[in-house]
C-alpha cells in the first residue's frame, strides 16, 4: 500500500467541510478521521454543514459538531431545518443552501454521504455535493442501516483503538435522541470499524473506509 498525506493548498491550516444530511451523519460516518485529522493538524478548521436538524436535533448537531472538532476549530456550523426523507422534493432549495455555500468556503476537503446510499436524503446531499464543488477533494462517507446498502470503499483511514472508542462514546453521548433506536449501539460502530480494518489489513485491527470517485495525485 502507498500511503499518502494531506497537505494544506493554502497557508498550512487544512480547510475541511463537512455535510450531513442529518444530525449525527457526519459523527458516525469519519468520526474517528476527523479525530486522527485534528491530531495530526492541530490548526485544521471545520465548516459543520447538517440539511435536517429539527427540534431538538438542533442543539444535538451543535453538541456533536463541538464534541468532535472544538468549538475554537469549527469555522461556520449551518443547521437546516429541511423535513427528514422529503429533501428530494424540495431539492431546489437544497441546492440553494449548496450555492450559497460555495460562496463561502473553498475547503482542502469534503466529508459527504455516498451517493449509492439507499436513504434519498444522503444520495441527494452526495449528487449536490459533486455538482457544486467540481474541483475539490471529495470523500464519501457510509452510514449503516436496516437497508443493508453497505459496499466496497476504496480508500481506508487507518484509526487506533483508541481514537474508535473516543468516535463511539462521543457518539453515544451527543444523540441522545436515538437511544431508542435498536442499531444505536457501540457494538453497530465498532464492528463497521473493524470489519473495514481487516479489509485494509489495519495494525489496529481498525479503520473508516470511504469512496473516491475522483483522485489527483
Amino acid at each position: 500500500m502507498v500511503k499518502l498525506k494531506l497537505e494544506s493548498v493554502t497557508d498550512g491550516a487544512l480547510k475541511v467541510l463537512c455535510l450531513g444530511a442529518h444530525s449525527d451523519d457526519i459523527e458516525i460516518g469519519c468520526g474517528g478521521t476527523i479525530l486522527r485529522l485534528i491530531e495530526e493538524h492541530p490548526r485544521c478548521t471545520f465548516h459543520w454543514v447538517v440539511f435536517s436538524t429539527l427540534g431538538n436535533r438542533k442543539a444535538e448537531a451543535q453538541r456533536g459538531a463541538e464534541s468532535f472538532v472544538g468549538s475554537k476549530r469549527l469555522e461556520r456550523t449551518l443547521f437546516q431545518d429541511f423535513k427528514d426523507g422529503f429533501m428530494p422534493f424540495v431539492g431546489s432549495d437544497v441546492k440553494a443552501v449548496f450555492e450559497a455555500l460555495k460562496q463561502t468556503v473553498s475547503p482542502d476537503l469534503i466529508f459527504t454521504h455516498n451517493r449509492a446510499d439507499a436513504h434519498q436524503d444522503h444520495r441527494l446531499i452526495a449528487e449536490l455535493t459533486w455538482n457544486t464543488f467540481r474541483d475539490h477533494f471529495i470523500l464519501e462517507y457510509e452510514i449503516p442501516k436496516y437497508d443493508g446498502d453497505l459496499g466496497q470503499p476504496n480508500v481506508f483511514v487507518l484509526l487506533e483503538s483508541e481514537v474508535c472508542k473516543k468516535k463511539v462514546d462521543l457518539i453515544l453521548n451527543a444523540f441522545a435522541s436515538q437511544r431508542s433506536k435498536r442499531w444505536f449501539e457501540e457494538r453497530t460502530f465498532l464492528s463497521l470499524m473493524r470489519l473495514r480494518g481487516m479489509e485494509c489489513n489495519a495494525p489496529s485491527g481498525h479503520a473508516e473506509g470511504f469512496y473516491s470517485r475522483k483522485l489527483v495525485l
